[in-house]
């Protein structure tokens, strides 16, 4: 009898709800302990990063119009999705040199993680908004909204908590973003897209590629279309060119360097409304019936 080869998979990159393969064509080896390949990533370009931000942009309009509570529905339905899939995230963990027990533990954290959110969806406007007093005879309100396409360099230490800490907060509250995945640890962020793709996230909303910080963060940083930007690595010389990239369109930079992916400071309210602008509008108390609202 004939041995059987197993396929193995191919791991290409998500943009606007689909899996190419990155546009240049190239792809890196990833090694295990021993050295082994045990898989060929794609290895993005700027013209896949161009592509992502396209579809985030035109993503966002819909994702940031929908309700609170149906956002809030589909975190939840990623979640449930996530629970669903457990082994195959212990496996791909366990391939790239975790132990089981630490696997099972960075599962289970990441999907509590999202059911987190999944909660604050529908709250933490209530929680940043405000009627402010004035001295003259207006309402004034503040109130945060979503900035628009949010760009992530997502942690390199970790392969699905990292990126699920980054990405959850930024699409609960109403922005689409795109992420670059573990450069070392890559497998669970192709396999989680294939999560998004199946859950009711619309396409687009996240968008996954893989490949090198050192070739794409000046290219995150300095993309005009894009509004803000989370990174989550301690490279000090990229941090210090994002900064000054981020000055051409005043992006907000937002840096974790140093966060415990493990610890209940890696998830908060504070980190949905880091990626908020606040719309203050002004409405006449007298005759509210003509009055224009303006920001």
């Amino acid at each position: 009898m004939v041995a059987r080869l197993e396929i193995q998979k191919t791991y290409k990159i998500f943009i606007g709800g689909q899996f190419p393969r990155t546009e240049s064509g190239r792809c890196y080896p990833l090694n295990n302990k021993q050295g082994e390949v045990i898989a060929n990533i794609c290895l993005s370009s700027r013209k896949d990063f161009r592509n992502a931000v396209v579809a985030a942009r035109a993503a966002f309009g819909g994702w940031s119009a929908r309700s609170a509570f149906n956002r809030s529905q589909i975190l939840y339905r990623i979640a449930e999705m996530l629970e669903g899939r457990k082994e195959q995230f212990i496996l791909e963990l366990i391939i790239q040199g975790s132990t089981i027990k630490l696997a099972q533990e960075e599962v289970n954290l990441s999907i509590d993680r999202l059911v987190y959110y999944a909660g604050w969806c529908d709250k933490y406007q209530a929680l940043f908004s405000s009627v402010n007093p004035v001295a003259s005879s207006h309402f004034n309100f503040s109130v945060p909204e979503p900035t628009g396409v949010v760009a992530i360099i997502a942690p390199e230490e970790s392969s699905l908590l990292g990126l699920v800490t980054a990405i959850a907060p930024v699409i609960s509250g109403g922005n689409a973003c795109v992420v670059l995945a573990s450069e070392s640890k890559p497998l669970c962020a192709v396999s989680f897209a294939e999560v998004l793709n199946t859950s009711d996230l619309p396409g687009g909303v996240v968008n996954i590629i893989t490949g090198k910080s050192d070739e794409l963060h000046s290219h995150f940083s300095s993309h005009m279309d894009v509004n803000a930007l989370t990174y989550y690595r301690k490279n000090k010389a990229e941090q210090k060119l994002i900064k000054e990239n981020a000055s051409l369109n005043v992006k907000r930079i937002h840096i974790y360097e140093n966060l415990d992916l493990t610890s209940d400071k890696a998830q908060s309210p504070y980190m949905i409304f880091d990626d908020q602008e606040v719309k203050t509008t002004w409405h006449p108390i007298e005759n509210i019936g003509s009055a224009k609202t303006g920001y």
